[in-house]
């Protein structure tokens, strides 16, 4: 999540560079084929290039709307993650009676399961969106897509751990074996069966939550609408030019003296800038439709997850604990 009011000059340049190459040596192609060649049959009318721009724009906005209804979801999401993990360890040290042991092996692999779902939730799927390289690098630098349990090991033993490796999907694992820790303490009476139904409608909330991620995260925004915005808004943009020629080329008769040569040149810096707009609004809504890939727009799971154990581990009672996790780039990961 980028955390910077004003987005700086650099990552604009990152994301844009390509784009605005393509866009200066488009409309400059178009302008020496007019003015140089004489091929005065390219122009359109501008009319029928502004009923396309109007319609484009409406289904971009369409488009970003939806976009940001699934960042925002995640984000709540998220918020009742960080809530359920602090009632789950309340529940643990008002509830269980046994060794502060046993209740930091409760809390920490609480711990273990967000960082385990942080980590499954930004893997790469066969829909992700992909950038150019400059930006590509700007998000691999910080490696927020590690392997699943690679992380996991300050928060579980060697034993638990180990067996974590084989399986499928590590969050549901965790929590399974929350659930049979907690079959353990009712048998030995360290908890009552009314704490065993709290603990587990605290454990059924967790996987509610877990499964409202995967679901954002494996349903790709329908391709129908991401599709078509980006083939429609690229149209318009290689039209473009040409309407230009067209609305340039009356300007001139209102023109006198040595300006007016120069005066359909401007055609090619306002082509590029109007592209440069539309595909940039374009962008907005498909680095939206994924929040938890770990990119620039998304939800910034791995500060939420530091928060989550700075909270828990403070409620333990312990000391040294971690410091918030600081943007980098501007960006909170």
């Amino acid at each position: 999540m980028y955390v910077k009011r004003n987005i700086s000059p650099g990552v604009l340049w990152r994301y844009s560079w390509r784009n605005l190459i393509f866009f200066t040596l488009w409309a400059g192609g178009v302008f020496a084929l007019y003015h140089f060649l004489n091929w005065n049959f390219i122009d359109i009318p501008f009319q029928p290039l502004s009923v396309i721009g109007i319609a484009v724009a409406f289904y971009i906005g369409f488009k970003n709307s939806q976009s940001y209804d699934r960042f925002w979801e995640g984000r709540k999401i998220w918020g009742g993650i960080v809530n359920y993990s602090r009632t789950w360890a309340n529940n643990v040290l008002s509830f269980v009676n046994d060794t502060d042991e046993t209740k930091r092996e409760l809390i920490y692999r609480h711990l273990a399961w967000s960082n385990a779902l942080r980590i499954q939730l930004r893997q790469p799927s066969s829909f992700s969106i992909s950038e150019n390289k400059s930006v590509e690098k700007l998000f691999e630098k910080h490696g927020h897509k590690n392997p699943v349990c690679e992380d996991l090991g300050v928060f579980l033993n060697p034993t638990e751990l180990e067996d974590l490796q084989a399986r499928k999907n590590v969050a549901t694992q965790l929590v399974k074996n929350q659930g049979q820790h907690l079959k353990k303490l009712l048998e030995a009476e360290k908890i009552t069966e009314f704490d065993k139904q709290v603990f587990h409608n605290n454990l059924e909330e967790l996987y509610n939550l877990q499964g409202k991620c995967e679901r954002i995260k494996n349903t790709p925004f329908p391709r129908q609408y991401a599709y078509f915005s980006t083939l429609f808004t690229w149209l318009f943009i290689l039209l473009l030019p040409f309407g230009l020629l067209d609305v340039f080329e009356e300007g001139i008769s209102l023109i006198e003296g040595s300006v007016r040569s120069w005066y359909l040149f401007m055609m090619i810096p306002f082509s590029v800038l109007i592209s440069w707009i539309f595909v940039t609004m374009e962008k907005v809504g498909s680095n939206s439709e994924d929040p938890f890939e770990g990119r620039i727009n998304d939800v910034p799971m791995t500060a939420l997850c530091r928060t989550i154990e700075i909270d828990l581990r403070d409620m333990l009672d312990e000391d040294n604990l971690p410091e918030k996790v600081e943007a980098q780039d501007h960006i909170l990961y």
